[in-house]
């Protein structure tokens, strides 16, 4: 409950007039600014009594005993409180020095009870889809912008914590996160433990060998235990054995790498056969991207062919047809996304350069919206993502709001609590 007089005192959705308790009617100047860290709610707010102006912090509880059961009586830092806002009163409170300090039961009005409770125990996914259609344009277009610089800081953060275990080396970042991509899902997490176990210098150090790349990522992957398989199998076994020894490595599972339920196109084997291509025809390809001017030269790093092996192989058991396994289209857009776009918000920010942050987004902009079960989600409702700007918003959308039930903190949930049908 508290939460909600919050909100109802930020947005000023209260209907009724405001009476101090045993006090004045007042009005409300400035409700204040909130405050996240230790100390009062609100800061700066100003309130109206009669003819006198109070400026000052606000302070809001469920209870008024709460003020005394949290020792803000004994605190000095809410000696600035000029106003205690409750849903029940039922104690007088004061500040260190003894004086009485002003409460008021804040009026919520019974719609918005009822919308929020709405919200938040509706089993629906989108409890508020019915209101999105009718939500303005120019509401929701401000919203996604938003959410999609929620969506690059969250990730800067995880880069950064990245750049703490690297000791700040950008190219060790952008091979971990890029590895994890080539996961695409399903093999994120195991494919970042086997970067994570395969450090990039490793790799560069025989990048001059296909079949070395190759070795250590099948090998680390745990792909090369069996002792029986075809001539290549067999090259790269002893060229891990002699690496592994070489590096002290040691294999993952290989059971971490799932392939059920997925094309052949998307077998782990062949992401990593493509992922070694890519060591092995770049050196330092996060520092050639950054270099590249337009989208469709950082396309072109990625357009790279497996080893002649994988035309006639998904794994390392069968022959198949004849096939290239170039990385798709759809697939480089969704590693640019996630990968190129992310670690350029991320250095702008960590080396104060804008202009890669604004790249960021313009890289976003220009790519076609995904297609996943969460836009698909969103277009039933009524939110068209026009790019990849757009589906990474309700990307974060529905992870960091709905899912987490912070509808009071979405511009959509306003807009539901707000309406008295």
């Amino acid at each position: 409950m508290e939460r909600l007089l919050h909100y109802v005192w930020k947005y000023r959705l209260y209907s009724s007039r405001l009476n101090i308790i045993d006090g004045n009617e007042i009005s409300v100047i400035d409700p204040g600014i909130p405050n996240s860290d230790a100390g009062p709610d609100f800061f700066n707010a100003k309130i109206k009594d009669g003819d006198t102006v109070w400026a000052g912090s606000i302070e809001i509880h469920t209870k008024a005993s709460d003020w005394m059961r949290h020792g803000h009586d004994k605190d000095k830092a809410y000696d600035t409180v000029i106003l205690h806002i409750v849903e029940e009163n039922d104690m007088p409170i004061c500040r260190s020095n003894g004086e009485v300090i002003p409460q008021l039961v804040l009026p919520v009005p019974e719609h918005i009870r009822k919308n929020i409770r709405q919200l938040l125990l509706s089993e629906r996914v989108l409890p508020c889809a019915s209101v999105i259609n009718g939500t303005d344009a120019f509401l929701l277009s401000s919203w996604l912008n938003v959410l999609t610089s929620e969506r690059l800081e969250r990730k800067t953060q995880d880069i950064f914590t990245l750049l703490e275990q690297n000791e700040s080396d950008w190219n060790e970042v952008f091979y971990i996160l890029l590895t994890r991509n080539f996961g695409f899902g399903l093999n994120s997490d195991a494919f970042q433990q086997l970067a994570c176990g395969l450090p990039l210098r490793y790799i560069q150090k025989h990048r001059h060998s296909i079949s070395q790349v190759e070795a250590l990522l099948f090998g680390q992957a745990g792909m090369l235990e069996e002792e029986h398989g075809d001539e290549y199998y067999r090259l790269l076994r002893r060229e891990y054995r002699f690496l592994a020894h070489k590096f002290d490595l040691t294999p993952l599972d290989t059971t971490l790498f799932r392939s059920l339920r997925t094309r052949p196109v998307s077998f782990p084997h062949v992401k990593l056969a493509q992922l070694a291509v890519l060591w092995f025809t770049h050196d330092t390809l996060f520092s050639q991207l950054l270099e590249a001017n337009t989208l469709n030269e950082i396309r072109a790093f990625f357009r790279v062919q497996p080893s002649d092996y994988w035309l006639t192989h998904y794994n390392f058991r069968h022959l198949s047809a004849s096939k290239p396994k170039l990385i798709g289209e759809n697939a480089i857009n969704i590693l640019i996304i996630n990968t190129v776009a992310s670690l350029f918000f991320a250095y702008g920010k960590k080396k104060n350069k804008q202009e890669y942050c604004e790249r960021a987004i313009q890289i976003l902009e220009r790519i076609p919206a995904e297609q996943n079960s969460i836009c698909r989600l969103f277009q039933q409702a009524g939110i068209q993502p026009r790019n990849a700007a757009d589906s990474q918003a309700v990307i974060q959308l529905k992870r960091e709001y709905c899912e987490k039930k912070k509808c009071m903190y979405c511009r959509i949930g306003y807009y539901y609590l707000k309406r008295k049908s």
